[in-house]
């Protein structure tokens, strides 16, 4: 199997799975992973973003394989609530 073959048979669930044992150490039952699977993991999980993340986060392989880095700044205002046109009125501030 080759490389586009592996990326092309790898589903969402099976990305998500893998991303979790990369993150953690374990799959997501529990059971520990070897500094080899681990490692066989993570190459998976980013030949996988390489070809599917349209949306990269930071310090991600964004789609095309391009490596993802964004800014505190940039994090900060991703994160940012919406900020809306309301009235905000302090009921104890006198007149």
């Amino acid at each position: 199997m080759d490389v586009e073959q592996l990326v092309n048979s790898i589903t969402p669930e099976a990305y998500e799975r893998l991303l979790y044992a990369v993150e953690t150490g374990k799959w997501p039952e529990g059971q520990s992973i070897s500094q080899e699977q681990r490692d066989s993991c993570m190459q998976a999980v980013m030949l996988y973003q390489s070809k599917h993340n349209t949306q990269a986060q930071h310090m991600t392989i964004a789609q095309g394989g391009e490596m993802s880095f964004k800014s505190k700044a940039e994090l900060k205002k991703q994160f940012e609530p919406q900020q809306s046109d309301i009235l905000r009125v302090n009921p104890n501030q006198d007149e």
